[in-house]
């Protein structure tokens, strides 16, 4: 299982995905380029000690990245996919792929998900913030896979 986020905007969110990645033992995978230099102090602080502690790969574009890629399915977390959250049966070798904060992601990283899935929220609500949507979805994949046994 691992997460991937693509061009992100805001530091913070990114060094929360570098926290909930090496809590969770989940590998990630950073699409550039991102809205902010990637030594960005915001980053560390949200990371806060766990920043060495991420098994963290950046690629230098989308194309970089669909060349480099661990096999499985690309799973994209996004407000217009066509699978609840709830449905879907999450596979050990996905890679959770979340949008940009500002635009999420544009239609060619659209198409080539696997799956599109979408959390259902409170009627008129766009979105969650895109750590809380990873942390959510990453739970419920760990935990159908098996994913926990290792982490103590």
């Amino acid at each position: 299982m691992r997460l991937a986020l693509f061009e992100p905007d805001i530091p913070q969110n990114l060094g929360a995905f570098i926290r909930l990645s090496a809590c969770l033992g989940a590998p990630l995978d950073v699409i550039e380029p991102c809205g902010f230099p990637i030594d960005d102090k915001r980053i560390r602080r949200a990371a806060m000690d766990y920043y060495d502690l991420a098994n963290m790969t950046r690629h230098a574009s989308w194309n970089a990245f669909q060349r480099d890629r661990t096999p499985g399915r690309l799973v994209l977390l996004t407000t217009s996919g066509a699978t609840r959250f709830p449905d879907v049966d999450f596979r050990s070798d996905d890679t959770l792929l979340l949008g940009r904060e500002s635009a999420g992601v544009p239609a060619e990283v659209h198409e080539a998900a696997d799956v599109r899935l979408r959390i259902p929220l409170q009627k008129s609500l766009r979105s969650l913030n895109v750590a809380l949507a990873a942390a959510m979805v990453l739970g419920e994949a760990l935990r159908q896979t098996n994913g926990y046994t290792a982490l103590t």
